[in-house]
Order: structure tokens, then sequence, then C-alpha cells
């Protein structure tokens, strides 16, 4: 064994070298510490890519695995098969396979009995990558044994550190496309860059709308929080990382990546780190890097779209803030408007009551007047005539102004209101039948009024005879010279039931679909040359319909002329 170790010596000119980086960890496990020592000595100048051997020894399987536990990141283990028993090595070789769940590490058996441990048993059994006789392994031996073992481990390593690398691109990926925000997905964009070079470092990212604009920081690590105070050229970042075409790139003293969205975005990742960066984790932050644009460019969609619907909001709710201001005035002119409606019913009542009744009596009294001046005689008959006729005309001048007072009032009404109570419909509807009889007379009309009761009904008593009226006047106006208005007043069923007929033209069909409408006009024309302001049958309806009545309306009825019949719910008894 001496003899070997003694052949690996080489000239003085051989031995200086350039000093190399350690970088290759080899761990020597061999209860001989003269393997141990001759080991050393041969691979004093041993290197590899650039980098020499870190060496590292255990005596004992027990240490071993120890040992390997301690450094997982050892390339090659020069393994002794018998040490504390005859096959320590072969169980230690298990263990790191098994146990440790080491599958990178490489493990050359060295061993002084060969026939112990029988080569293609151990190497198919056990996992073994190389098999070697003490004897055998000269310093060129162990050279080309360490050499290919070192390979084999350099490659296995980069496709291990591409797949966990893809893992976690594809774990960042889902991760980045959750993120909303510029700012949060800036911050983890650093982190997961860091991760996937396996670096802590300071680092940056920033980004501009287009070429020429000025940089936005989008997040910081360390000295790089604040822009302004890391010392760097941002226009010289970007020109240079934007020539290396997505491949990360080194630039005074930073490794720097840039990507180009969609969108046309410029987005800058500088990180400061003295290392130089593998192959493998170029190739990973160029996968990753492709990830990042669409990324990107979500986050900047989804921003614009929050910055929109919160300005949409705010329209919304300043719309909202006009028009609850717009309600409220509507509101108070709506109360106001009330108020002012309730005074012009009061005011159409006082002139409907106090005013219209009186003058339709004067007018039946100068009639009662114009009759008696025929019994007199000469000159008193004609001036006694002559002061009726004063009396008649401004009775009736007062007529057409309460008229006219009436219409405009209500053409601005906005509703009619009732004040309920027990009343009998049948006795509101002789008195109100019997006040128009002076004025059919004056047209000599005749007046028939039948009425059946009493007609026990809950209503408003001034309303019902205004309805009432409005009917009977209408049949008067349009029923001809000498013609006949039938007044009926009768129980229908579980409803009071009352009847205004005429003998006049009638309704025509186009009559029918504007009957009850304001301001509307019937096809006939009043035969003595009343006045009609088309509210009359509008107030009509309103005021059944606040009686939870209805009306029933025949173009011809029994008298030839239109019929219409008011029907309201009888109050049942008790």
């Amino acid at each position: 064994m001496t003899t070997d170790f003694l052949e690996f010596a080489e000239s003085e000119d051989a031995v200086a070298q350039t000093p190399v980086k350690a970088g290759w960890k080899l761990a020597v496990i061999d209860d001989d510490e003269a393997v141990h020592q001759g080991t050393r000595f041969a691979l004093q100048h041993f290197a590899l890519h650039g980098y020499g051997l870190e060496i590292i020894g255990a005596h004992s399987a027990r240490e071993g695995l120890e040992l390997l536990k301690a450094h997982p990141d050892t390339a090659v283990v020069l393994l002794d098969v018998v040490m504390e028993t005859e096959d320590a090595g072969l169980r230690l070789a298990k263990a790191i396979r098994e146990d440790l769940k080491n599958e990178l590490v490489r493990i050359v058996l060295r061993t002084g009995q060969p026939g112990q441990a029988p080569e293609r048993q151990v190497v198919v059994d056990y996992d073994i990558n190389d098999y070697k006789a003490k004897t055998e392994l000269t310093a060129d031996r162990l050279f080309t044994t360490l050499t290919a073992a070192l390979r084999g481990y350099d490659q296995l390593k980069r496709l291990d550190d591409t797949r966990v690398g893809l893992e976690m691109i594809v774990g960042a990926s889902a991760s980045l496309f959750d993120d909303r925000s510029l700012k949060t997905l800036a911050h983890g964009v650093l982190i997961q860059i860091s991760a996937l070079l396996e670096i802590e470092t300071d680092g940056i990212l920033i980004m501009r709308e287009t070429a020429g604009t000025s940089p936005l920081v989008l997040a910081g690590l360390g000295k790089f929080e604040t822009f302004e105070e890391s010392g760097v050229d941002r226009s010289e970042l970007f020109a240079a990382a934007a020539a290396a075409a997505g491949r990360p790139i080194r630039q005074d003293g930073l490794v720097c990546l840039f990507v180009k969205t969609g969108s046309g975005a410029e987005i800058l990742v500088a990180l400061a780190t003295e290392s130089e960066l593998s192959e493998t984790q170029v190739s990973l932050v160029s996968v990753f890097s492709a990830k990042l644009a669409i990324a990107f460019d979500n986050a900047r969609l989804y921003d614009e779209l929050r910055k929109a619907n919160e300005e949409l909001e705010e329209r919304v709710a300043k719309r909202t803030r006009e028009l609850a201001s717009a309600n409220e005035r509507l509101m108070a002119q709506g109360a106001l408007l009330k108020r002012v409606n309730a005074f012009k019913n009061e005011i159409l009542g006082t002139i409907a009551h106090d005013l219209k009744n009186p003058i339709a009596v004067i007018l039946g009294r100068g009639e009662m007047l114009t009759s008696l001046t025929e019994s007199l005689e000469g000159t008193l008959r004609e001036r006694f005539a002559r002061q009726v006729d004063h009396i008649r005309a401004s009775a009736e001048r007062m007529t057409r102004i309460v008229e006219m007072s009436i219409a405009d009032a209500l053409a601005d009404a906005l509703d009619i209101t009732v004040d309920r109570r027990r009343v009998d419909l049948s006795a509101i509807t002789r008195a109100t039948a019997e006040l128009s009889r002076a004025l059919a007379e004056k047209k000599q009309q005749r007046l028939d009024v039948t009425v059946e009761g009493p007609l026990r009904v809950t209503g408003d008593p001034d309303r019902l005879a205004e309805a009432i009226d409005n009917l009977v006047s209408n049949a008067m106006k349009y029923a001809p010279v000498g013609g006949t208005i039938k007044v009926e007043a009768a129980r229908a069923g579980n409803q009071a039931k009352v009847t205004v007929s005429d003998s006049g033209p009638g309704l025509e069909s186009q009559d029918m679909v504007r009957l009850f409408g304001r301001f509307q006009r019937l096809s006939a024309q009043p035969t003595g040359g009343e006045s009609s302001t088309g509210l009359g049958l509008s107030i009509v309806a309103k005021i059944v319909e606040l009686h939870q009545g209805e009306i029933v309306v025949a173009e011809k009825g029994s008298l030839g002329g239109a019929t219409f019949s008011i029907l309201v719910p009888l109050r049942e008894a008790g």
C-alpha cells in the first residue's frame, strides 16, 4: 500500500501549479489512516473545471453516515468495504441511498479484499457507481476514477438543479398569476429569482411604460429599497440588459434580467451578487423570465380595471348623491304641492257648495219670476221683465265663472281626498238630482228621479254628490230640448247602483277609448250651447275609484242615449 502512494509523487515542477478554488467535496471513509493521508497527498493538486477538492474524512461507517448527514453536498465518496464489520461499507452505501435519500453522490468502493464483496453483485444491489481494488488505484487511476465520478455528479447535479428550478418556476408562476397588484407581484418576483439562484442578495425591480420614459420602482430589497440612493445608472442598465435578449447579464457588479411585456412595458430585475451564474441558473432564469411578461401584463390590466372600477364607483356615488339631493327637493316640493292641493280642494268645495248651489236657486227663481211677469200688463210688465232678464243674465254669468274656476282648480289638482262616513246613497241621489230640476225645466227637459232606499254605504257625501251631479249635468247638457233624463238608485246584489240615462245621441266607439281622460271632449255637442271642460267624467272616475266602486257605461241605454251607472259596495247591516 505504501508503495502505491509513493508512485503518486510528482516532480517539483508539477507541484508548482496555479492555485484553484475549493469546490468539489470528496469524502474518504476508511479505517486506515494511511489511506487518508495517501489520498490527500495524491490529490493535493487535483482540479476540474477550475475547482479543486475539499477532502473530508471518517474512519468508520457510523462516522461516515454522520459525516454525510452534515455534508449533503458531497460529490464523491471513496468508501472502504471492511471497517468495523466485514460489510460496514456496503451497509453505509445502502444507508446513503435509502436513509439519506442521496441519489446524487457518486460512491466508489475501495477494497483491499475484492473477494469479500463480489463486484457485480455489489454494483447492482447497493447502487455503487464504481468498484476499485486498493492495489489498482495508482495516481493515474485515482485521477481518472475521480474525474469520471465528478463529471457524472456534475451532470446529475445540473439535471437536479434544473428539475428543482422548474418546480420552483411552476410553483412561482401559480402564485405570481394570483398577484393582482404590480408592487406585490414585483416583490414576489425578486424573492422567487433569489430562491431560484440560491442566493440571498439585495435586488431591485423597476418598470417603464415605454423606452425613453422614466422608470418606476416597483420593489426593492436591501440597499435597493430606494432607487435614488442605489447609485445605479438606470439608462445603462436598461440598454445593456435589453441587448441580452432575455438572458441574464452582469453589469456594474449586478446580475441584470430584462423582460419586455406584450403591452410594450419594460421590466428590469437587478441583483447585487458577486457570484457568477452557472449555465443551469442562466437557463432557469431565462425560462422564468418568459412567465414574467404574462404575469406583469395581467397585473397591469387588473390594475387598470381596478382604477376604472374605482372611478366608476366614484361617479356612481356622486350621481347617487345628486339624485338623493334631487329626490329630497322633489319630496319637499311634493309636500308643498300636497298642501297647495289641499287648499285648492278646500276652495273648490267652498265654491261648489257655497256658490254653485245658491246660483242654481237664483236661476230657478228667475224662471219663476219670468212666469209671473206674464200676468202683468203694460209698462210695468216690460220694466219687470227687463229686471228679471238682468238677474238671469248675471246669475248665468256667475255660473260660468264658477264653472271656469272649478275647471282651472281641478286642472292643477294632484289628487282628490275623501272623508269617509256612514251615508245613505239614495238620499244623496235624490237631493242632488232635485237641485238640477230647475235647469232641466229651462231646457224643457223631463227629469225623472226613482230612488229605492235606504242604500247604506261608507263614503264621502260631498264627493258622491259631486260625482252624481256631474253625470246629471252631462245628461242634461247632451239631451235635446224637450228630452228626458232618468236618475235611478237601487240595490244590485251587494252593491248600491246609481244610474243616469238620457235621450241624447249616445256615445260613439271612439268616445269609449277616451271617455274618462282629463280634458277629453266627446263627439256629441251640448244641445243648449253649454261649455265643457272635459274634466267631469275624469272626476267621476276618480271619486268612484276612491270608494272602491266601478262605473258601467252603455253607448245606447233605455232612453236611446248614453247610460252611466255608479256601483258602490253596500255597508252590511250592523
